[in-house]
């Protein structure tokens, strides 16, 4: 089950003037599921995309990039889950584009203003002719107010769909943001999530959407991590339908500008941290904040190190204090001149190491306290500095390792 996170409310997932969604059933890889999306956007949106870092990258991912890079203006996104279309060579790249040339050609849009979007399993041919084939009926379904099942439709070993939504009032106006995005295994973003999309009526010009989106990326997703595999697929997708009324966003230090990122950054960061909560066989959520550090690489540094040992993880799952394991990360993280007397370790309240050593006040019976808690606060001081940072993962247990094994069967 995931950890303290509760099944979205539908009714507070806005609607997004110019955006509409249609999800079918295309029996992708199981049938009598939801695995085949299509969203619609209208002419003059402002729509970029952040992309997987990860070398050996989908057919899908690379073709985003193209379409992106070609000026058209994006019109339409196609999203499947249940084959991941990576790893899969020429083939690959041939099927994806089929997809897109066959919804372009329904909608009567060019092919470039098509992005596409797979997610599942690796190295499988992607079954083009079923994607097409549901095409029709993912069209049929479109409204505006279709993002939950948007969010069940992108699913794969997700537990609960994962969207959030708010409002805000820029420049006398109501804006609406909503978003969804999918992922429980395979994650370690290094940019975003296996699939996010988040959009607004907002108004913002388009040579500004690349670096908002890079910006939401950075301050969520790329703040998160299960398992430290970064996916082949991972996109974050940011959509401006430019239909709110207020005065269009050209520069992102402005009044306006700040409001609309702070809501945004809000979402994107609620859609990272649950699939953190819904990690495959999470029981517990765990922030670590790095502070101290000379700069924010550094302490991410730490952080990441602690998030991605198994030794860590799994004493979290056991709620056993072997705390000595957090500071041997700390240590193995990559600073090379670090002074290990000057660091301090926090369990939440609970004061562990002092100086580099165990705190002399430190009792076994009050790490395991905060052990036991579903949600715990990590805190390592690095004593170097002032910058900090921080990432949310969760803990390793014996669900992650079933789910994994059996995953294709």
């Amino acid at each position: 089950m995931p950890v303290n996170l509760p099944a979205p409310d539908p009714e507070s997932l806005f609607p997004i003037a110019g955006v509409q969604i249609g999800v079918t059933e295309a029996g992708i890889r199981k049938a009598g599921r939801k695995d085949l999306s299509v969203v619609l956007i209208d002419a003059g949106a402002s729509v970029a995309g952040v992309f997987t870092s990860n070398r050996f990258c989908a057919a899908p991912v690379q073709i985003c990039r193209e379409h992106l890079a070609s000026g058209k203006g994006v019109r339409a996104m196609l999203i499947n889950t249940g084959n991941a279309n990576a790893g899969t060579g020429a083939d690959g790249l041939f099927r994806a584009r089929s997809t897109c040339s066959a919804l372009a050609q329904k909608l009567g849009i060019d092919v470039k203003q098509v992005l596409p979007f797979s997610t599942g399993v690796i190295m499988e041919p992607l079954p083009s002719d079923r994607v097409e084939a549901g095409l029709a009926a993912a069209i049929a379904d479109v409204k505006p107010g279709n993002w939950m099942r948007a969010a069940e439709g992108i699913m794969t070993t997700d537990t609960i769909p994962k969207a959030f939504g708010v409002q805000v009032m820029i420049g006398g106006k109501t804006v609406h943001i909503t978003g969804i995005s999918k992922g429980a295994g395979m994650i370690r973003p290094n940019m975003a999530t296996m699939l996010g999309f988040i959009a607004t009526d907002a108004c913002v010009s388009q040579p500004l959407m690349q670096q908002l989106a890079l910006e939401l990326a950075e301050g969520s997703f790329n703040r998160v991590t299960v398992d430290g595999d970064t996916s082949t697929n991972d996109s974050l997708v940011v959509i401006a339908s430019n239909q709110a009324g207020h005065a269009t966003i050209a520069s992102l230090d402005s009044p306006d500008a700040l409001v609309l990122k702070s809501a945004m950054l809000e979402v994107a960061r609620k859609l990272a941290q649950a699939i953190v909560r819904d990690g495959e066989g999470a029981t517990k959520f765990i922030t670590i904040m790095v502070a101290g550090g000379q700069d924010t690489v550094e302490c991410r540094k730490v952080a990441y190190a602690i998030a991605h040992s198994p030794l860590v993880k799994t004493a979290f799952y056991a709620s056993d204090p072997n705390l000595g394991r957090i500071l041997a990360a700390v240590g193995y993280a990559g600073i090379e001149d670090l002074d290990q007397a000057g660091i301090e370790l926090f369990l939440d309240d609970v004061h562990v190491a002092t100086k580099g050593g165990r705190n002399p006040a430190y009792r076994e019976e009050d790490g395991q306290r905060v052990m036991k808690q579903n949600e715990i606060a990590v805190n390592v001081h690095l004593g170097r500095g002032i910058a900090s940072d921080t990432v949310w993962t969760c803990d390793l247990s014996h669900e992650y390792v079933t789910i994994n094994a059996d995953y294709r069967s």
